[in-house]
């Protein structure tokens, strides 16, 4: 069940993919920030992470790369508190910084940024294929367009 907020919020931060870029093989990312524009009050702030495909497609040899829908998929192992490992399946959506733009544009956001980032060192470095992700700076437009 998902939660509904109605411009409940001042700003919005999905840092190492918080819900966005984590999904089954079907994909949910513009429902995600669907609900994160409804979430949050004209004006808001948005600091959001996700990965690279030019780097997915470039380093991540132990996963697929399906190049029509962006997605990485690999499998992994995994460990319930017993102990007890099973194998798993994984899809990342992988994004480039046009992508986006064109995906937030579309959830009723402004880009202000896109900066080449590595989870836990966030700095304004402009967007490379060589990073591991990208972090968007963003804004919902105010009424009076301010």
């Amino acid at each position: 069940r998902s939660m509904t907020f109605s411009s409940s919020f001042d700003a919005t931060i999905c840092l190492c993919q918080g819900a966005f870029g984590l999904m089954t093989a079907g994909g949910h990312d513009a429902e995600v920030l669907a609900g994160i524009s409804r979430a949050v009050k004209p004006g808001a702030g948005l600091a959001l992470s996700a990965f690279n495909s030019y780097f997915a497609v470039k380093y991540h040899e132990e996963a697929v790369f399906d190049a029509d829908l962006g997605v990485s998929h690999e499998k992994t192992d995994v460990r319930d508190p017993n102990g007890v490992s099973k194998t798993v399946d994984l899809w990342t959506g992988c994004y480039t910084p046009r992508e986006l733009r064109l995906m937030l544009r579309d959830a009723n956001f402004e880009v202000k940024n896109i900066y080449s980032v590595e989870p836990g060192q966030y700095a304004p470095n402009p967007p490379t294929v060589e990073s591991p992700e990208y972090l968007v700076v963003a804004f919902t437009p105010l009424p009076n367009g301010k």
